[in-house]
């Protein structure tokens, strides 16, 4: 399909060089599209429970996703797991480093090792040095609560809290090197945004490695789409980033969905469905907020990158609709659907949002077959 006006206006942000690091088959750093993942919340150990998790979100464009493993249970039940899924498999450790190593014997694709609670620095090496026979990657990956340090009675402070981070990331790093383990990649993560673009900063400047970002305990969906959207596009639009988590207190389906959003925003990611809908006002006489819904609900699963319009008004209604690939501008009880441009019927609010999908379906269809089926 043909770029949008809009993209072509837009200057190219330019990302910083990193190297490439593979957790499965999905690259991250080198050039690679930036990935976004998720965590699930089910016990792992509950491996059905899990799988079902994990293909919802492969359904919604879940690049990566990560597990928890707290126990021996968790660590080997990946082995099932990675075995009915599709994406790569992270296993989230912490405090025992002996479960980092029985993750890897069952699979997995890359482990999280925190340096805040890994231990002594025999257990990093220990947890390195399988990495590399297994031929899989670590995350190096550092949260604010968990690197805090007191000096006497008194907790370092924000701004010595993101030097510590640096210097326990840097410090990992090293030993990894000494382990010959370049398959690394880092992440930083404060729950404060501008905490998050400081570290990370530094982080760019002191390593090549691919740099996982997050705001951490972001909070519920509102708070923590304003609290990513802003620490992560800071940092996005100054080129640092190569795969992101949106961290929400919710379903991790929120989160792909966020992540998407946030790199579509910025024209980072690959080409996915753009939903463009206006924030209503008095001359809106049909059930926007509700068709709006329930049109990005029916795109998560769309692949192709069409561009859905979906406005409130004749006022800016059909100038929108008619730049989308289809779109509808509504009216008293009724809409107008376009497609490429034109208008196509007048349909009554009632069949609105049937007509609209039945419309996305085939500009999907033809899309998909213009690029040979390959999305």
């Amino acid at each position: 399909m043909k770029q949008s006006s809009r993209l072509k206006e837009t200057p190219a942000i330019k990302r910083r060089a990193t190297r490439a690091v593979f957790k499965g088959a999905v690259q991250v750093g080198g050039g690679a599209p930036i990935s976004v993942q998720s965590m699930t919340t089910t016990e792992t150990r509950q491996v059905d429970a899990t799988i079902r998790q994990i293909r919802s979100l492969e359904r919604i464009g879940c690049d990566i996703v990560r597990v928890a493993a707290p126990s021996r249970e968790d660590a080997r039940a990946i082995a099932k797991i990675k075995s009915a899924v599709r994406i790569p498999v992270v296993a989230d450790v912490h405090f025992n480093w002996r479960l980092a190593i029985e993750a890897i014997e069952a699979g997995a694709d890359c482990v999280r090792v925190n340096p805040g609670n890994l231990g002594a620095a025999r257990n990093a090496r220990a947890v390195f040095d399988a990495a590399r026979a297994a031929g899989i990657s670590v995350r190096i990956g550092v949260n604010s609560g968990s690197i805090r340090e007191r000096k006497g009675a008194h907790v370092v402070g924000p701004r010595g809290t993101a030097q510590l981070m640096v210097e326990k990331i840097t410090d990992y790093l090293r030993l990894a090197e000494r382990c010959g383990l370049d398959q690394v990649l880092v992440s930083a993560k404060c729950a404060d945004a501008l905490e998050t673009i400081e570290v990370n900063r530094a982080i760019a400047r002191a390593t090549d490695c691919p740099i996982h970002l997050g705001v951490t305990a972001a909070g519920t969906f509102e708070t923590a789409l304003v609290r990513n959207s802003v620490g992560l596009g800071v940092l996005l639009a100054e080129g640092i980033g190569d795969t992101i988590r949106v961290s929400i207190t919710g379903k991790p389906g929120d989160e792909v969905l966020a992540g998407h959003e946030i790199l579509d925003s910025l024209h980072l990611g690959r080409p996915r469905p753009r939903l463009v809908a206006c924030p209503t006002c008095g001359r809106c006489r049909i059930d926007l907020v509700r068709i709006a819904r329930k049109v990005r609900r029916r795109l998560a699963t769309v692949k192709a990158p069409i561009e859905v319009a979906v406005m409130g008004c004749v006022v800016n209604g059909p100038g929108e609709a008619s730049e989308a690939d289809v779109g509808i501008a509504g009216g008293k009880g009724y809409g107008l659907l376009f497609r490429k441009g034109r208008q196509a019927v007048k349909v009554p609010e009632k069949q609105l949002l049937e007509r609209l999908f039945e419309a996305i379906e085939e500009i999907a269809a033809e899309a998909d077959s213009q690029s040979g089926g390959t999305r």
